[in-house]
């Protein structure tokens, strides 16, 4: 089965989807379709509660599917008031009013960018149309390695929607219980809580392993934190402060996925991205409990100024550069060397950094010096060259 074309329609535009996980975006829509609910007040409490999932496993900040789903529906007012299994490759919506919430394995689903890639839980609405059409309705808004995942609601096919649950579906129906709980609140993370949860990365023997582990928690942190911001920024406005901490969560984000990559290509692992993990976890709720005015300082990104200052060696080195950063990130090269930053080149981000970063080391048969691999040196043409240059001297 191949995706869907194109969703027929958006989700509600204020859904704030780019702030939500896969499973509580879809929860966060029906709730503002049927009852009005700002997806915002999923961001009202702020806290660091990894759990602890036996010995010789990593802890995470990701709860159990089940948990997620409650605090979720609690969160935006809801209750959960029934919850079975739909049989594998069941091609008809459950029975009953209305549109229900599903949770099956995204490997099968063919309009999100983990179809045939991955293995995890996914959400989405199911009902049908006026036509009797079975509808879907997703809300997921990421960029994964596999390609973007975006909002939107398709048509399906029985036949279609068996081919998607091979393995059935977890179906809930909720209601409306109560006000959404939006009292804002952070709740502190004690030193020990820190120090037990970056020293469990920290000491995992499988470096992979714990690399990429530590990507999706970054991920989740960062996320959760800006969903946070926003929910206080709808009140208060943003604090320059708190878009520091914002950033610097962003960048120790990429960091790990670089690190992640690096291990995986057997190069020596990055250093800083646990380190800095602690210093943001501390700062946290100091930053977002400070007045909005004020200007809190938010501790120096990991590596920041090991680049060094200076130009790059040759004209051709950065040349080189230019051109295999435009590869990636199919612009002229010409645009780079005249000056136009990355970042603001649609589709940068962490999965195209690492594809530059590697481009250029094979290209130029070097090694960067894991020191240098921090976001800093890598979101402009004259850091990466600086860089370059610096490996290229390097190299035997």
């Amino acid at each position: 089965m191949t995706a869907p074309a194109v969703p027929q329609t958006a989700p509600p535009t204020d859904l704030r989807a780019e702030l939500l996980d896969c499973l509580q975006v879809n929860l966060a829509w029906l709730a503002r379709a049927e009852y009005d609910v700002s997806p915002l007040v999923l961001g009202a409490r702020l806290r660091f509660a990894p759990r602890d999932d036996g010995p010789g496993r990593l802890p995470t900040v990701e709860a159990a599917t089940d948990t997620h789903v409650e605090r979720t529906a609690g969160a935006l007012g809801l209750s959960v008031t029934d919850r079975h299994t739909l049989p594998p490759r069941t091609g008809t919506p459950p029975a009953g009013p209305g549109t229900v919430y599903v949770i099956a394995d995204a490997y099968h689903l063919p309009w999100v960018p983990y179809h045939g890639h991955a293995h995890m839980d996914h959400s989405f609405l199911l009902g049908r149309d006026a036509s009797g059409r079975v509808v879907v309705h997703d809300g997921y808004h990421n960029d994964t390695p596999y390609g973007p995942a975006r909002p939107g609601t398709w048509t399906l096919t029985e036949g279609e929607l068996a081919e998607a649950l091979p393995d059935g579906a977890r179906v809930y129906r909720t209601t409306r219980t109560g006000p959404p709980q939006d009292a804002t609140a952070v709740v502190p993370a004690s030193a020990a809580a820190i120090e037990s949860y970056v020293r469990a990365y920290r000491e995992h023997p499988d470096r992979e392993e714990a690399l990429a582990r530590l990507t999706l928690e970054t991920w989740l942190l960062a996320r959760a934190r800006r969903l946070h911001a926003a929910h206080r920024a709808a009140d208060d406005g943003p604090a320059p402060a708190v878009e520091e901490h914002l950033t610097a969560w962003g960048k120790l984000a990429e960091q790990t996925f670089l690190a992640h990559r690096r291990v995986q290509r057997g190069r020596p692992e990055p250093v800083g991205p646990l380190e800095r993990l602690a210093e943001l976890l501390h700062a946290d709720a100091r930053v977002f409990t400070a007045p909005s005015p004020a200007r809190q300082a938010v501790p120096a990104a990991a590596g920041a100024g090991t680049a060094g200052t200076g130009s790059p060696d040759t004209d051709a080195l950065r040349t080189a550069v230019a051109e295999e950063a435009a590869a990636v990130l199919r612009v002229p090269a010409a645009e780079l060397l005249a000056g136009r930053p990355l970042t603001e080149i649609p589709g940068f981000g962490s999965f195209r950094m690492v594809d530059i970063v590697e481009r250029i080391e094979e290209r130029l048969d070097i090694e960067f010096d894991a020191a240098d691999l921090v976001p800093e040196n890598l979101h402009d043409l004259d850091g990466l060259c600086r860089i370059t240059a610096r490996a290229h001297r390097e190299t035997p």
